[in-house]
């Protein structure tokens, strides 16, 4: 997330920060800032109906930029929107004070997000969204023998793709070299965007995931390599690689690493393990026990 412009008094937390949504997690971070009794300014499309001196209708939609006070929010996670509902609150030439209105975030468009007070919690998430590294704990790297891989940095709350790396790896032939020097440059990409992305002083640990050994097989590439060139801090940090199985090279093949008892294990004092734990046992509870699910304010503060 993009910080374009921060107004908040360090006297009460009032202010205004002016936000950009680039990237899906982004929008997440936004539904958790965005509360019932802020106010939203952002620019919006909105039906407007006109009236000719003969009595014809006519209407268009017009881009308006709008300030509501926030009266209900919507994250839809497959489109990746924010549905933000309220009253306009300053005069625009083509929306009266006090109609209620729907605006919709997207990635790319700028809105201008208010608050009575910016509190400790909203300051945290403001930051750790401007900065996805600030919260990460774990690395992970998934990786298959196609020529596909993923680095990824996952945080408390999300996991971020640092890097996606393609290389086209023909089938082994006999008498042929193209095979070992396509998944030579693989190793030697992936190895790159290891040295690039992966802080060693805030990361605990680096899972490396893989169907079959090409997981083992780039550790020991990466590591032939880091001595060979002097590369300190994946030397002095190999103890934080943890080697597990993955199904693919996808992102979606991370979440797979992070349920391995064996890996969890090794990973007990970092963050999202402890969320990851918590939702399986969440889980468990849910389908045992389905009478203790409630929704809603009024449904958890009564139980």
């Amino acid at each position: 997330m993009k910080i374009i412009k921060r107004q908040i008094s360090a006297k009460d937390g009032e202010g205004s920060v002016k936000l950009r949504c680039e990237e899906g997690e982004d929008m997440w971070h936004t539904f958790h800032l965005v509360a019932v009794g802020d106010r939203l300014r952002t620019t919006t499309l909105r039906k407007v109906v006109k009236e000719g001196s003969t009595g014809s209708v006519t209407s268009e939609k017009k881009k308006l930029t709008l300030t509501i006070e926030v009266a209900q929010v919507n994250f839809d996670a497959e489109s990746c929107t924010l549905h933000v509902a309220g009253v306009n609150v300053e005069e625009s030439p083509h929306v009266r004070l006090g109609a209620y209105h729907t605006v919709h975030l997207e990635l790319q468009r700028d809105f201008t997000l208010s608050k009575d007070r910016w509190d400790i919690v909203c300051l945290d998430r403001l930051a750790e969204a401007a900065d996805p590294v600030r919260g990460a704990e774990v690395a992970a790297v998934a990786m298959e023998g196609t020529g596909l891989a993923h680095v990824c940095l996952i945080g408390g709350s999300m996991t971020v793709t640092r890097a996606k790396i393609e290389v086209s790896i023909p089938k082994k032939r006999a008498g042929a070299s193209g095979h070992g020097k396509a998944v030579e440059r693989f190793y030697r990409a992936v190895h790159a965007a290891v040295s690039k992305h992966v802080d060693f002083t805030t990361i605990k640990a680096v899972l490396v995931g893989s169907p079959g050994f090409v997981g083992a097989d780039f550790l020991e590439h990466m590591f032939a390599e880091a001595v060979r060139q002097g590369e300190r801090p994946i030397i002095e940090n190999r103890a934080k690689f943890v080697l597990c199985r993955a199904s693919s090279g996808h992102k979606r093949a991370v979440g797979e690493m992070l349920e391995n008892p064996a890996v969890a294990g090794q990973l007990l004092e970092t963050r999202v393990v402890a969320d990851v734990r918590a939702f399986t046992d969440f889980s468990r509870m849910l389908g045992e026990d389905p009478d203790r699910a409630y929704y809603g304010f009024n449904h958890v503060k009564v139980r």
